[in-house]
């Protein structure tokens, strides 16, 4: 059951997102271009396991995101919000579809399950 509510908590996170970068009328054609670009993350995985997890951890907690979003309402800056609700987007939807933060000894050990 635990499970079930880490998938619909990151498909909560999406559709807000979503709603969210819908409401501020940014282009599709930029979320479309950038929702998958965190994955580029996974580069990585090139130098090592543990190096590739850190990285792509880095890239997929809801820390920095959720950052951007405040700090683009706060300064009033359409780029920056839209960047983080993309990224924050992107996160949900990994955890909706069950990819998790990976663990150092391989790209398929998530905190979710193993992929």
């Amino acid at each position: 059951m635990t499970k079930l509510f880490l998938h619909v908590e990151g498909l909560a996170v999406f559709l807000l997102s979503v709603y969210a970068y819908s409401y501020n009328d940014f282009s599709w054609l930029v979320f479309l271009l950038l929702l998958l670009a965190p994955d580029l993350s996974m580069a990585g995985y090139m130098i090592s396991s543990k190096a590739g997890a850190v990285i792509y951890n880095l890239f997929h907690t809801y820390t920095v995101p959720a950052a951007a979003v405040i700090a683009g309402l706060i300064v009033s800056s359409p780029v920056v919000l839209a960047g983080g609700l993309i990224w924050a987007a992107h996160i949900g939807m990994d955890r909706m579809f069950g990819f998790g933060l990976k663990y150092g000894t391989g790209f398929k050990d998530t905190h979710l399950d193993r992929v």
